[in-house]
């Protein structure tokens, strides 16, 4: 049973009895993940949400530091830290692994209170990277993901969809006529509409496989995971008539009120698809969202079958 609130730790060890005196240590304080084989050991990496891995150096088939090398090079898990666990004390090994990416060594055998503190001092580590990382990759007038983090995140989502073949989809959100809207309200005005459409965005957009971002000015982006073009064309013209439902005023005498065009593309992604050529494709459909009166969402799936609304 996982264990709400606390860090996750993956014992990557074949010595069954090993992993589980590491796991009487460590248990009371982390939520512990064993896994007895470097395969296992990186398919759970790349699905879990682990701030530690606790690698033993040697194990058949692969043995730590390749597995490390490979972790390293895996971008959703090249930040964990990584400590080795080892009875090969000498200097040049400790000095491949550190010079590998890992953190820490612990030598075999181990002591309780050493295992404790290190990994304490690693996690508190971790913790520290991790909210420096989010407080960089957060738009700071929204408060939902940036432009940096979007390019992170994307990477990833693009990658998992093509290893599990699933459908992907890119979204492109745009006020329309701002510039009006600002000329006509001032700046200050225009950014609580930007904040505004980024609330509303974030509320419609909340399963676990969902991201979006700012994109830049008065635009945004958003990622899908699961969703065929249909589900997702639906489900954009509910968020763009959410938006229009809020009635927020576009010109003094309240005739108009403030809308998103929308533009997007679902495909299953290929290991030689590109993200980029679909992100262009998302971006014309945002195109002609405009270009067929704006306050509407335009969508294509792969075979750039598309769906106009009104």
């Amino acid at each position: 049973m996982e264990k709400i609130d606390m860090e996750k730790i993956l014992i990557v060890d074949d010595s069954p009895v090993q992993a589980a005196k590491l796991k009487s240590i460590l248990n009371e304080d982390y939520d512990i993940t064993i896994a007895q084989t470097a395969q296992d050991g990186l398919s759970y990496a790349a699905s879990g949400d682990f701030s530690l891995i606790l690698l033993d150096v040697v194990m058949p088939d692969m043995d730590g530091f390749m597995l490390l090398k490979k972790l390293q090079e895996e971008i959703i898990t090249q930040n964990v830290p990584v400590i080795l666990i080892t009875s090969l004390s000498d200097i040049q090994n400790e000095q491949r692994g550190l010079t590998l990416g890992a953190v820490d060594y612990i030598a075999k055998p181990f002591h309780p209170l050493i295992v404790k503190a290190r990994v304490h001092t690693h996690i508190k580590l971790y913790q520290l990277r991790k909210q420096v990382e989010f407080q960089s990759m957060t738009d700071q007038l929204t408060g939902i993901a940036n432009r940096w983090q979007y390019d992170h995140q994307s990477t990833i989502k693009w990658k998992k969809c093509i290893r599990l073949q699933i459908p992907f989809s890119i979204c492109m959100f745009d006020i329309d006529h701002f510039k009006a809207y600002n000329d006509t309200f001032g700046h200050p005005a225009g950014d609580k509409v930007i904040a505004t459409v980024a609330d509303t965005l974030s509320s419609y957009l909340q399963r676990s496989t969902d991201f979006c971002a700012r994109y830049g000015g008065e635009e945004f982006v958003a990622l899908l995971m699961g969703d065929d073009a249909e589900k997702a064309f639906a489900h954009m013209k509910t968020i763009r008539q959410a938006l229009e439902d809020l009635h927020i005023p576009h010109n003094p005498s309240a005739t108009e009120w403030v809308t998103i065009s929308v533009g997007g593309v679902t495909v299953v992604p290929q290991v030689e698809s590109s993200y980029d050529a679909y992100l262009k494709i998302a971006d014309t459909m945002l195109y002609d969202a405009k270009k067929f009166g704006r306050n509407r969402v335009v969508w294509a799936n792969e075979s750039m079958k598309q769906w106009r609304e009104k």
